[in-house]
């Protein structure tokens, strides 16, 4: 449980450096996600906050909007996820999630946890910052996503498979088989590694 944490408290410092680091006029730029721009991609990820607290009965704390104040949304819901994994009862609940049955740190661990490397990328395209993803999630995501079977990333790779509106991933983008595992992993997952605004 404490691994599962602390690589959550890493990965959303990281990720609430760069939401920090966007000027005021750099919100509506656009984002490798080609519906979003850079708001909506903070907005993405407190909504992925807001899944995790759902079955355990719990919703967001108030807190302004990520329309109002992105970095106060953030911190917010980052809060909220920190309180969840640092209750042991909360954490070890089990429920069911679109992979299946489990606690709600190892659902915190694949979903908001892992997307903050992966959308943090993205806001640092869309706002000219370091989009270098951290060596260790890079790892961690490549195996990952690797590893998934060809049906399941068949399935991601389906809008809407996982509710109205919600799409994983995106259609893979080829990159050259010797590029950098980050540009491989991106290529994956459907973005180009390469995109600029």
């Amino acid at each position: 449980m404490n691994e599962i944490a602390d690589r959550y408290r890493r990965r959303a410092e990281t990720f609430e450096a760069k939401v920090a680091a966007v000027r005021p006029e750099q919100w509506s730029s656009p984002s490798p996600c080609a519906q979003w721009d850079a708001r909506d991609v903070v907005a993405h990820i407190v909504d992925m906050h807001a899944v995790i607290l759902g079955p355990l009965g719990r919703a967001l704390s108030p807190a302004p909007s990520v329309k109002e104040d992105p970095l106060a949304a953030f911190r917010a819901a980052r809060a909220d996820i920190e309180a969840l994994l640092a209750d042991p009862d909360l954490a070890a609940t089990v429920y069911d999630t679109p992979a299946g049955r489990m606690s709600a740190a190892r659902h915190v661990d694949q979903v908001p946890s892992a997307d903050l490397p992966l959308h943090g990328w993205d806001l640092a395209k869309a706002t000219g910052q370091d989009a270098t993803i951290d060596a260790e999630d890079l790892r961690m995501s490549w195996e990952s996503v690797s590893g998934l079977p060809p049906d399941l990333l068949e399935r991601f790779r389906t809008p809407g498979a996982f509710g109205p509106g919600v799409e994983v991933f995106g259609p893979e983008v080829e990159v050259a088989p010797d590029a950098p595992l980050q540009d491989r992993l991106l290529g994956l997952i459907g973005r180009d590694p390469h995109w600029t605004a």
